[in-house]
């Protein structure tokens, strides 16, 4: 759990932004590609931009779902990750997004 914290930190990132770098860092040819500041932009974003469109029954509701793949989509494209690996990253954002939304709608 330091160690974590202690990444996030060194990093710049909170734990939220830490979450989504992890998952997009997955793909190691997007690491490559990108790099780590990229990486942390787009985390910043996502976590922004997924905080901002989190509704209590958005897992519920496939318009919402839906919205958030496109966005999360865009946000992929704007900073040019790898389109073949668009689609799994997508996938795994949001399922992270699941996770730690739990926490954000009150």
């Amino acid at each position: 759990m330091r160690e974590a914290n202690a990444r996030g930190e060194r990093l710049g990132l909170s734990d939220d932004e830490l979450a989504f770098y992890d998952a997009l860092g997955v793909n190691d040819s997007a690491v490559q590609v990108l790099g780590d500041e990229t990486l942390r932009d787009i985390a910043r974003e996502l976590v922004e931009t997924v905080r901002g469109n989190v509704t209590i029954d958005w897992t519920l509701r496939e318009n919402v779902r839906a919205n958030l793949r496109r966005l999360v989509k865009r946000i992929l494209r704007k900073h040019g990750y790898p389109p073949d690996k668009q689609e799994s990253a997508t996938r795994t954002v949001l399922e992270q997004a699941e996770v730690l939304s739990t926490g954000w709608v009150a």
